[in-house]
């Protein structure tokens, strides 16, 4: 008898691709994604990596399966767009060894600064795109997306969404496939996607597109449920679990392939029920689709394009009635922080104190936007302060930006931030640049990278020297500062924003909650000195309260022992216990 075990979403997408045989993994860490690489990685048969950003991983995908062997690259949707240069090329190249990637679009933006829908650009990269439901569909499917990759020739993404990839599912476990690597056979026509060879290629994607929309009325992952045939749902994904908890007498079409839609099994189904509904998360992809073939159906009309569903959302729109739920608990409401001990509010309070306005990147960083210590007025995406510092500085000129910086973390700076760099010295800017070293990827959850001197297997290796790295593209002032030195730091970034030149501060200290952060000092209040001034309060740390009598006291088991307070009292008041 087969084993079974409880799963995550990714956790099942991980072991699908060492069962289906996969050799190769790369990937840029991003949440909901994150944990596919992480799981993966335990399985000896598999090289996986940490890529600098997805673009790279996509690349070393496509070089692994260009050679024979079956490969994966794993990244969340806006990933995907730094990924999209070679993604719609790989397209019209197909494969050898299987190509399988998978996307976590994050309907409900629960850690995304938008709510784009992968399927999307599948439709205009014309790449097939596969959607499981629960967790052993996650593991079933990525097994699936392999065969009908080199079947059909083709990459094939495999989408999931936050919901799916961090809920837990039973799952079927099953042996790892042992394939042969497929031989490499020089194929320039096929291969080289220069102009004369990308016309005929383009042709041999539109036969792949015909061939798929037939052949995928016969796929497995697609299931017909027939019941009650006045309500019949189209659905795929996630969404397929609130169809059936909100409307478990209807009929329902779980679709597991959504790009290309099987269109005769849609138009078989369509035809049996008396009315027809589409449900899908964000943009109507299928929708607009059924509709174009002349196919009566409600969908957005009723339904959001925005965020999540729920069982209790589609019975409301549906059929006018709400789940018998018992009311959600009152809780107070969290506004996002720093971490205590934060390397980062230390450099957000010395710029705050010094009005400077700071263009922002992805990563924890990021809550310098909130109050209290409100310092990012911009955030775009990955590695788009250094080059947004940059439009600022052309076109309003060298004054115009003496009371602003960019921020970067040092995995993002890793990730695009140094094209953005090299695009500032060669195009003769002016600025500061204040990379945020925190010695980790800190926002999914502690990942290293090219800097860090750590491989996604744990292994040591090379490290690359940031403050070299700066000096190689061209930056003749380079300063590492340590971000809890707030004296030197300050004299740092006033010199910094005067000079009318390039200027990079590598502000300098690891995250608090890496483990080579441990706590060996905490500090206290002496509340017959303290003058109640707030001061100490002014950067936000969480540790540090005001009682309702006024007394300003800090919490021992949460002070991490920075000393960023410290430096902030100017009565003495605040000091070291053991």
């Amino acid at each position: 008898m087969s084993e079974k075990v409880i799963m995550l979403g990714n956790e099942a997408f991980a072991r699908g691709a060492y069962e289906a045989g996969c050799k190769v993994s790369a990937a840029y860490p991003g949440t909901p994604s994150t944990e596919i690489s992480e799981n993966l990685v335990k399985y000896d048969d598999v090289y996986c990596e940490w890529s600098p950003n997805e673009k790279v991983a996509l690349e070393v995908a496509i070089g692994a399966s260009l050679s024979g062997v079956r490969a994966m690259a794993s990244m969340k949707h806006v990933g995907l767009n730094v990924a999209s240069d070679p993604l719609y090329t790989v397209s019209y190249i197909g494969v050898n060894g299987g190509l399988v990637v998978i996307v976590a679009d994050d309907p409900g933006l629960y850690s995304s600064q938008n709510e784009q829908d992968t399927r999307a650009v599948a439709r205009a990269a014309k790449i097939p795109v596969l959607e499981p439901s629960d967790s052993n569909e996650a593991k079933e499917f990525v097994k699936a997306a392999f065969d009908i990759s080199e079947k059909y020739d083709t990459p094939v993404i495999l989408r999931t969404t936050t919901r799916l990839s961090h809920s837990q599912g039973l799952v079927e476990l099953g042996e790892r496939i042992d394939l042969e690597d497929k031989p490499y056979i020089r194929n320039a026509a096929k291969n080289v996607m220069m102009p004369g060879n990308a016309r005929g290629r383009h042709l041999v994607v539109e036969s792949r597109e015909h061939a798929l929309i037939h052949d995928s009325c016969d796929f497995a992952i697609n299931k017909v449920e027939y019941q009650d045939s006045k309500i019949g749902v189209i659905t795929s994904g996630i969404p397929y679990q609130y169809v059936k908890e909100a409307l478990p007498e209807a009929s329902v079409l779980k679709l597991g392939i959504v790009n290309p839609l099987p269109r005769k099994l849609i138009e078989e189904f369509a035809s049996k029920v008396d009315q027809l509904y589409i449900v899908e998360e964000l943009d109507p992809i299928i929708e607009e689709q059924v509709k174009s073939w002349g196919i009566k159906a409600i969908g957005k009309d009723i339904l959001t394009v925005q965020g999540e569903y729920s069982a209790n959302l589609l019975k409301k729109a549906i059929k006018g009635e709400r789940l018998d739920i018992a009311p959600a608990a009152q809780v107070p409401g969290r506004p996002p922080i720093l971490c205590p001990g934060c390397p980062h509010r230390s450099t957000f309070t010395v710029l705050n104190k010094l009005r400077i306005h700071a263009a922002g990147d992805i990563g924890c960083y990021t809550l310098g936007a909130v109050a209290p210590l409100s310092v990012i007025d911009t955030t775009v995406c990955m590695g788009s302060s250094i080059s947004s510092l940059h439009g600022m500085e052309k076109a309003k000129g060298k004054d115009y930006i003496k009371n602003w910086v960019a921020v970067i973390g040092d995995s993002t700076f890793m990730h695009t931030g140094i094209n953005s760099l090299m695009n500032m010295v060669y195009n003769k800017g002016t600025g500061t640049v204040m990379i945020l070293d925190n010695s980790i990827t800190a926002m999914t959850g502690h990942q290293d990278h090219a800097a860090t001197g750590k491989t996604l297997k744990g292994e040591e290796t090379y490290a690359v020297n940031l403050a070299k790295l700066c000096e190689a593209v061209g930056v003749k002032h380079v300063y590492e500062v340590n971000v809890f030195d707030t004296t030197l730091l300050e004299k740092t970034v006033k010199e910094a924003v005067a000079m009318e030149e390039i200027v990079v501060i590598i502000a300098k200290a690891p995250c608090a909650l890496l483990d080579k952060s441990p706590v060996t000092k905490q500090y206290r209040i002496d509340s017959a000195v303290c003058k109640r001034c707030g001061m100490c309060m002014k950067p936000g740390c969480p540790a540090i309260t005001k009682k309702d009598d006024g007394t300003i006291v800090i919490n021992d088991t949460m002070c991490n022992g920075c000393g960023l307070c410290e430096t902030m009292c100017r009565f003495g008041a605040i000091n070291t216990v053991k």
